[in-house]
């Protein structure tokens, strides 16, 4: 692959721990636990695209496109075009509302191509971490035979294999998963999948190194940033017909009175049933919560979770164009060997406002909520 080619998400630096949940952790006599108290509901303005310019003399062809944000339900999204002086439209490129621009021009020149946002985003969790309510891989396989079909086979940029669910080494350990769960219910199989990876995987960037990790490496390295653990996460699932389709986005944080915001990459699950959305549950794979109740804290925070912090830009739909899409930015085109064309991603936020915060508290029987 190019090493331009690299998920959006990976031009930052991710700074900030995503929900470790380290500190402020009460445990309860009668087996329930409470989070301190934590963001739930906020507002703000986000502006994120690119500055293109071009150098030199010659003919050239920019094409870009810019996703348009989106939040889980509740939440508001009101959206505009940063600059409409240059020829743009909408389209819907393998699922996903975006801004394109074709643009044909000359010489030297400077743009701002992208979107802001008024955001109004609220947390959103499955409420039952048992599952109950969730499909059995059979169920799946019967019922959702296309989903099957769609998110559980490789996925393939530039002839390389990124989502890997025929990789012998993931399959094995997505069956003896399986295996051990003593259950084909898909939410606790996936589940256990989880907790396989934070047992197994640590976070960690691969400054300088702008590749994407192949399932395969993230498995044999067993480290990786939040793409890469994500496109493990995603082979191991689809290794055993559990659908599982990538999030590319943008992870917000608010911590002392400063607002950080890097692009990001998550997970989400087809487990059926009216769990999620559509049967759909959000999965944040780059979680690092350290201490002894590490893996408790990674699922009560980050299994079924997708916090308030996490705005939507991009869903994949398992091909491998929607894979090649999330890889890729700015296309240019030279008409010239004397022209000269470079493009810098910009993500900013304004107007930050904490609307809620509240605790996140689960029972002795695996239920969660906010209070």
């Amino acid at each position: 692959m190019n090493k331009k080619k690299k998920l959006l998400i990976c031009i930052f630096l991710l700074s900030f721990l995503v929900l470790s949940g380290c500190v402020d952790i009460i445990n309860f006599d009668d087996g329930s636990t409470t989070y301190k108290s934590h963001p739930t509901k906020i507002s703000y303005k986000i502006r994120y695209g690119y500055f293109i310019n071009s150098t030199g003399s010659g003919n050239y062809e920019i094409k870009y496109d810019c996703d348009i944000p989106e939040v889980l339900f509740p939440g508001l999204v009101s959206d505009k075009i940063i600059n409409d002086s240059y020829n743009h439209k909408n389209e819907t490129v393998v699922g996903n509302d975006m801004i394109r621009w074709e643009i044909s021009d000359k010489n030297n020149k400077e743009y701002v191509l992208g979107v802001e946002a008024d955001v109004v985003a609220q947390s959103f969790i499955v409420y039952d971490l048992n599952g109950e309510d969730a499909l059995t891989i059979d169920e799946i396989k019967i019922n959702s035979p296309a989903l099957v079909e769609q998110y559980c086979k490789p996925q393939i940029d530039d002839n390389i294999v990124y989502v890997d669910p025929d990789n012998p080494s993931i399959k094995n350990i997505a069956e003896n998963v399986l295996l051990e769960s003593s259950t084909t219910n898909s939410f606790i199989a996936a589940k256990n999948l989880f907790v396989w990876l934070k047992n197994n995987t640590s976070y960690k960037t691969h400054p300088g190194d702008y590749t994407v990790q192949t399932a395969s490496k993230t498995f044999q390295d067993k480290t990786g940033d939040c793409d890469d653990l994500s496109v493990l996460y995603m082979s191991l699932c689809a290794a055993l017909d559990i659908p599982a389709r990538f999030i590319r986005g943008i992870l917000t944080d608010y911590n002392d009175g400063k607002i950080s915001a890097v692009p990001h990459a998550w997970v989400e699950v087809f487990v059926g049933g009216n769990l999620g959305i559509n049967g759909w549950i959000p999965v944040e794979c780059a979680g690092t919560a350290k201490g002894s109740d590490k893996i408790q804290t990674e699922i009560y925070q980050n299994f079924g979770v997708e916090s308030v912090g996490h705005l939507r830009l991009f869903k994949g739909d398992g091909s491998n164009e929607s894979l090649n899409i999330s890889m890729s930015g700015p296309g240019f085109t030279r008409y010239s060997t004397d022209i000269i064309i470079g493009g810098e991603a910009f993500l900013t936020i304004e107007n930050y406002e904490l609307l809620e915060q509240n605790e996140l508290y689960i029972d002795k029987d695996g239920y969660r909520t906010y209070k």
